[in-house]
C-alpha cells in the first residue's frame, strides 16, 4: 500500500507556544529551540508527552474520512539516553495511556538516531501520540506521522484566499509565514498552492508583497463577502484551476502546519467525503488554549450559536470531546462553518453558485447551509481569532444581522426553521429597554433595506454605502476620559468616577421579583402604558446582546461601557423617541405583511443572478 506523510510533529517559537506550551507538549521540563542549528531540545531529564492538540494524531477521524489503513511515527533524536513509546486514548481518557509493546530504547549518542514505530490502533482509540522519557537533554528533528493508504493520493490544487481592510499587521505577517513555510518549504504542497489577498482598502504594497504563488488583488471596499467571492473566482480561473479554496479572515494568526495538514487531508479523503468542507476552529487570540467555535448553527430564534461549548485545548479530555462531538439533528438543520478558516471544494462552488452580496455577516452561514456539505473538523486545524466580544460593532450587530439573514432566507431558503422576524424584534426591543435609541433605529434601517427587495442590494456600491451609513448612524461612543468629562457636566451623574468602576460593577445585575419582571415586560422599562420618568443612573455593559434587566429598571440614565476598548456612552430615557421608533416599527410591519409574498417571489427569482459569476464579475468590476 502507498505511504503518505500526513503531519509534522510541530514545535513552534511564537507567543502562543511560549504561553501555552501544552498545545504542543506536556512536560515536566522545558522544551526550547537551539539558536545555532534550529533543532528542538528536550532540555533535561524528564517526561515529554506529545499527546496534545497539535501533536496527537486524530486516528478515529482519519479512519472515518480517509483511505488510511495504518499509521506510523518517525522521529530523529540525539543526545542523552531516552525511551520512546506510543500513547493512546479512548472516549473517556483524561490522561494518555502508554502502549508498552511499542517501547524503544535510544542510547546516548552525538549522532542522530531514527525511531520508527508502527502505531497500534485499538477499536476504541480516538487520539494517539507518543511519550519521550529522557535521562538528560535530547534534541529532536524531522518528526512526522505517516499513513498507509489504500489508494494513491489524489491531486489537489489549493488556494488560500483572505480579504482585508486596513489590517496590515495581521495580513503581512500571514503573507510572510505562508511564503517562508509553505511556498519555500520544498514540501509537496509548495507546487500546488496559491494565496490571494483581496485588498479592499488598497493599502498593501503589491509590488513588494507579490511573489511566486502569492498575489495581492487591489479591490474596492466590497466587504468580506465581495473579497471572498473574488478569491473563489480567482481559484476557479487560475491555471491549473484550484480544486479547493480556503477562506480565511484577515485578523487571525495561523500555523502553516494547519494549512499543510488541510492539504494532506484533502489528498486522502474517501470518495464519499471528497465534497466535504473542512472547518478550522476559532481559537481565542487572547487566551490561546481556548477554542471558541469550530462549526455553528442557527437557532429557532435566529441566533448564531456555536455547536460546542468553549473548550480548553490543553486538557486531554476536551481534545477527545472535540473529536467525538456530533452535531444534534437540530444543529444539522442549519449547520454552517465560519469563514475565519473554511476549506471549500471548488466543485461545490460550481454546483451551488457564489455567495450572496451581503457585505459582512451571514454570507458564510448562508453558504454553508446552501451547500449542505459534510463538515470535517479535526484537532490542529485552526486559527487564532480576535474574540467577538472585543469587536462589538452596532453597525454590524444591529444593521447587518437584521438585514442579511432575512435576505438570505428569502433568497435561498436559508435556515427555514429560524425566526429572523423574532430576532429583529428582539434586538429592537432590547435596545429600546436600554435606551439605545440610535441602535434601535439601525435595526429598522436594516429591516427597511431588506423590504426594498433584491434590486436594492444588487446595485454596485450599495453594500458599502449602507454599511458606511450604519456606521455614521450608530450610537456615538466616547473615550473614558471624554465620558468622565460629560458625566461631570450632568447633574444626574454627579459622583460617577470611572476610576472606581471595574468589571464587577459593569456586569452586576440585581435580581428582580416576578411582579417587577411583569411590569418591565409590559412597560418596556417604564416607556409605555405605566410611563415613568425614572431616576438615577446605572452602569451597564455596552454589548448589545447583554440584558442587565435588574440594573436598568427604573433608571433615568444609563452609562454603557465597553471596558475591552475603553469606550462608552451616556443614554437618557426618552419616551417620545421610544414611541416614534415603535410607530416606525408598526408601520414597517404593516408594509411587510402586505408585501411578504411578493418579496419572497422577488428574492427567490433573483437567486440565480445574485450567485452567478457574471453578476459578481460586473459587481467587482472584473469585466
Amino acid at each position: 500500500m502507498p505511504s503518505f506523510k500526513f503531519a509534522n510533529v510541530l514545535l513552534e517559537s511564537n507567543p502562543r507556544s511560549e504561553n501555552y506550551p501544552g498545545l504542543y507538549c506536556r512536560a515536566d521540563r522545558a522544551v526550547s529551540r537551539n539558536p545555532i542549528d534550529g533543532f528542538w531540545m528536550l532540555t533535561d531529564a524528564g517526561t515529554f508527552d506529545f499527546t496534545t492538540y497539535f501533536n496527537a494524531l486524530s486516528v478515529r477521524k482519519l479512519l472515518k474520512y480517509t483511505t488510511a489503513t495504518a499509521f506510523k511515527l518517525h522521529l530523529e533524536l540525539r543526545g542523552s539516553a531516552c525511551t520512546v513509546m506510543q500513547t493512546t486514548t479512548d472516549q473517556f481518557s483524561k490522561e494518555s495511556v502508554p502502549v508498552e509493546e511499542t517501547l524503544q530504547h535510544v542510547g546516548k549518542s552525538d549522532e542522530w538516531h531514527n525511531v520508527d514505530i508502527d502505531l497500534q490502533i485499538a477499536d476504541t482509540a480516538v487520539l494517539v501520540g507518543f511519550i519521550i522519557s529522557t535521562e538528560g537533554a535530547v534534541e529532536i528533528r524531522n518528526g512526522y506521522y505517516e499513513l498507509e493508504v489504500s489508494e494513491e493520493p489524489r491531486d489537489v490544487e489549493l488556494v488560500l484566499a483572505t480579504t482585508t481592510f486596513k489590517k496590515e499587521s495581521f495580513v503581512i505577517s500571514n503573507i510572510n509565514l505562508v511564503r517562508e513555510n509553505i511556498v519555500e518549504s520544498g514540501e509537496h504542497i509548495a507546487d500546488h498552492f496559491n494565496m490571494y489577498v483581496m485588498d479592499n482598502g488598497r493599502t498593501l504594497d503589491k509590488q513588494t508583497l507579490d511573489s511566486d504563488h502569492i498575489t495581492i488583488v487591489p479591490e474596492g471596499n466590497v466587504g468580506g463577502a465581495g473579497g471572498f467571492t473574488r478569491g473563489m473566482i480567482e481559484a476557479l480561473e487560475q491555471t491549473p484551476a484550484a480544486t479547493h479554496v480556503i477562506l480565511m479572515d484577515d485578523d487571525v494568526a495561523v500555523s502553516a502546519e494547519s494549512i499543510k495538514r488541510t492539504y494532506n487531508l484533502l489528498r486522502v479523503l474517501k470518495k464519499d467525503y471528497e465534497y466535504s468542507m473542512v472547518s478550522g476552529a476559532m481559537l481565542n487570540y487572547r487566551i490561546g488554549e481556548d477554542q471558541n467555535e469550530d462549526t455553528g448553527y442557527m437557532s429557532e430564534r435566529g441566533e448564531f450559536l456555536p455547536c460546542k461549548e468553549v473548550l480548553c485545548l490543553t486538557m486531554l479530555d476536551d481534545l477527545i470531546y472535540n473529536e467525538l462531538f456530533e452535531p444534534t439533528p437540530r444543529m444539522q438543520k442549519a449547520h454552517y462553518a465560519g469563514w475565519w478558516y473554511c476549506c471549500i471544494p471548488t466543485a461545490m462552488i460550481r454546483k451551488n453558485g457564489l455567495p450572496l452580496p451581503l457585505f459582512v455577516r451571514s454570507d458564510d452561514t448562508e453558504y454553508g447551509w446552501r451547500c449542505h456539505p459534510e463538515f470535517i473538523t479535526m484537532n490542529s486545524l485552526c486559527v487564532w481569532h480576535m474574540p467577538f466580544k472585543e469587536k462589538y460593532d452596532a453597525a454590524v450587530e444591529r444593521y447587518q444581522t437584521t438585514r442579511n439573514p432575512l435576505i438570505a432566507q428569502f433568497t435561498t431558503g436559508f435556515a427555514p426553521e429560524s425566526d429572523f422576524m423574532y430576532a429583529m424584534y428582539n434586538k429592537l426591543r432590547l435596545e429600546l429597554k436600554k435606551f439605545g435609541y440610535d441602535n434601535a433605529e439601525l435595526v429598522l434601517d436594516g429591516f427597511e433595506d431588506f423590504l426594498k427587495g433584491p434590486k436594492f442590494i444588487e446595485q454596485k456600491g450599495r453594500a458599502e454605502e449602507t454599511f458606511l451609513a450604519a456606521n455614521r448612524n450608530k450610537e456615538k461612543l466616547m473615550t473614558f476620559e471624554e465620558l468622565q468629562h460629560a458625566a461631570e457636566q450632568d447633574p444626574m451623574l454627579q459622583g460617577f468616577d470611572i476610576r472606581k468602576v471595574d468589571r464587577q460593577v459593569i456586569e452586576e445585575n440585581p435580581p428582580r421579583t416576578i411582579p417587577e419582571r411583569l411590569v418591565d415586560y409590559f412597560t418596556d422599562n417604564g416607556q409605555r402604558y405605566l410611563k415613568t420618568e425614572g431616576e438615577g443612573y446605572a452602569i451597564i455593559p455596552l454589548m448589545g446582546w447583554m440584558y442587565p434587566a435588574g440594573s436598568i429598571r427604573g433608571k433615568k440614565k444609563l452609562i454603557a461601557l465597553d471596558w475591552y476598548n475603553r469606550k462608552g456612552a451616556i443614554r437618557t430615557k426618552d419616551s417620545a423617541r421610544y414611541h416614534a421608533i415603535r410607530q416606525r416599527y408598526q408601520r414597517d410591519m404593516r408594509y411587510y405583511k402586505a408585501n411578504e409574498k411578493r418579496l419572497r417571489r422577488e428574492y427567490a427569482a433573483a437567486r440565480d443572478k445574485l450567485t452567478s459569476i457574471e453578476f459578481w464579475k460586473d459587481y467587482l468590476d472584473m469585466n
